[in-house]
């Protein structure tokens, strides 16, 4: 269950914590500027875990989304909440994490229900274990291959998060 009142690190555009806030209050209207982080996880294959966001998440419920997407706390780094996320989403424990790239972002949920407006860390990692999805978090998952990926997005944007398409295009691998 999303904890609403969960405190997050507010930023400006250079990722300088300023202050804090509710998640609740960093995503109502146009939200504030917080920080945030997506996982790419592959395999031996060089393939994605990718997963569709369950119909219990506020925002982009039922879209396809990066292999794991959330928030750092006051008390954490971006590398700190990778692992604990991937644990709680994903029952995965990774030691290396490489921080890919970052960018700042703005998306407004197309029913109105809210916004995302981050500052947005991508990191990546390689498992070949055993994946067991939280399934209150994610209703379904699977590896993809990257330029398949690329290509069903272009075929149908409307299935994907917004921070999913914009990771994939600022990735270099």
């Amino acid at each position: 269950m999303t904890n609403e009142k969960e405190m997050l690190i507010l930023v400006d555009s250079k990722d300088n914590a300023i202050g804090t806030a509710t998640r609740k209050e960093c995503h109502a209207g146009n939200g504030k500027l917080h920080r945030a982080f997506g996982i790419f996880l592959f395999n031996s294959k060089n393939q994605l875990f990718i997963q569709k966001r369950s119909e219990n998440k506020k925002l982009w419920p039922g879209h396809w989304d990066i292999s794991v997407a959330s928030h750092v706390r006051p008390d954490e780094t971006y590398e700190t909440a990778a692992k604990r996320r991937l644990k709680e989403e994903l029952g995965v424990e990774v030691s290396d994490l490489k921080k890919e790239c970052a960018f700042k972002y703005f998306a407004k949920h197309k029913d109105g229900k809210g916004s995302e407006n981050e500052m947005c860390a991508i990191l990546s990692c390689r498992f070949d274990g055993k994946i067991n999805p939280n399934t209150y978090e994610i209703s379904e998952s699977k590896f993809a291959d990257l330029d398949e990926l690329k290509e069903s997005i272009k075929g149908d944007v409307e299935k994907f998060t917004p921070w999913l398409k914009i990771a994939l295009n600022k990735f270099n691998k």
